[in-house]
């Protein structure tokens, strides 16, 4: 990676207030939905965040798009920071408009996001209109029908005729797709766009991100539960895929040196949940101590991992680790990658339930 990014985030924090209902008077729980995370993408770059439901991965690829504002850090694209230029704080050199325009997103659920009243003509149009008003109405139906044709929606001018509930769930992410290349974006957040996908058409699907990528040098923030989506995808593009955990970007790195070399004791746990990456018949105990996920109004001390993980020391309780080089272009956050760290001469953590021992003596009720 050479030169400026295409978008960087920086320290980038989303808490989110969590309403306690309407009898409930104290001070609302805030949820760390993103908590401390930077990140660059460069240029015809992939990026493919992979995590449980809940981890933060949809809120960071929103954030590095712009559609959410981040509560702190920052979130730049080309050097211009992307909320000076929404506010008109500063010296804006980029309109946000023009960022609006290069960063744009795949929804999971493109049937929601397509206009049931208009037809895809109509629909694919409309981007055009706004962003290239000197085109002529027979030109933008001439491209409307040659991006069809190049997604595979032959014979694009029945396609073009069609409304959204005519169309499968594939074509209707085709669609979805076309609408965003027509913005001529150079960054697309992709959320959990293959998921609602039959198993047959997943792969052809980000066979066709690929080759689109390649078509138009754009970059891409693929959101994904299924590490082996992830691998897929990342892999073939030559780019990154970031393990994300209680708002925290604990793992990023070539795709695989992830699968075959994971060094975050939370990606082992990933790669196991994942039976296609499996090496044999007979699957591992689980690297794991518990399956239940910390509350994220609030997250562990020290380590959020902590709580789960079975390499986990008394250090690990009290030190949140930074990411520090596991290799080239491969980041992690683990105290297990330092050798001179406190954390091998820290006693092992018991198995027993932390909140246990850690609760004060329950007092006896009334009755007793």
């Amino acid at each position: 990676m050479s030169g400026e990014p295409l978008v960087s985030l920086d320290g980038v924090e989303v808490h989110f207030e969590e309403s306690q209902g309407l009898l409930d008077f104290g001070e609302p729980e805030v949820v760390r939905a993103v908590d401390g995370v930077s990140l660059d993408i460069e240029e015809n770059d992939v990026v493919a965040l992979v995590g449980e439901s809940g981890c933060g991965k949809t809120t960071l690829g929103k954030t590095t798009i712009g559609l959410q504002r981040p509560t702190g850090g920052s979130v730049r694209y080309r050097g211009q920071d992307v909320w000076d230029a929404k506010d008109g704080r500063g010296d804006v050199e980029i309109p946000h408009d023009e960022i609006r325009r290069s960063l744009q997103i795949i929804h999971q659920d493109p049937g929601g996001s397509l206009n049931p009243n208009r037809r895809v003509r109509k629909i694919l149009e409309a981007p055009l209109k706004r962003w290239q008003s000197d085109m002529s109405a027979g030109d933008r139906r001439r491209e409307v029908r040659s991006m069809l044709e190049r997604v595979g929606m032959t014979p694009p001018a029945d396609y073009a005729g069609r409304y959204p509930h005519q169309l499968s769930g594939g074509e209707q992410q085709r669609v979805a797709l076309v609408r965003a290349l027509l913005m001529d974006p150079d960054l697309i957040l992709a959320d959990e766009a293959i998921s609602a996908l039959d198993v047959s058409l997943r792969v052809e699907m980000m066979d066709l991100l690929l080759e689109l990528q390649a078509q138009f040098d754009t970059s891409f923030v693929f959101v994904s539960h299924d590490l082996s989506n992830a691998r897929y995808l990342a892999s073939h593009a030559g780019g990154r895929i970031g393990v994300m955990y209680l708002g925290e970007l604990v793992e990023i790195g070539p795709a695989e040196r992830i699968i075959n070399d994971p060094k975050h004791p939370y990606t082992k746990v990933l790669r196991w949940a994942t039976p296609d990456l499996h090496a044999g018949s007979d699957a591992p105990e689980p690297p794991v101590r518990t399956i239940d996920i910390p509350d994220p109004t609030d997250p562990p001390s020290g380590c959020r991992f902590h709580t789960r993980c079975p390499e986990a020391r008394e250090a690990c309780r009290r030190h949140s680790p930074e990411p520090v080089d596991a290799a080239a272009d491969h980041e992690v956050a683990c105290f297990r990658e330092l050798d001179d760290h406190e954390y091998w001469s820290s006693p092992p953590l018991a198995d027993e339930d932390e909140s246990v021992d850690d609760a004060p003596p329950s007092q006896p009720s009334p009755a007793e």
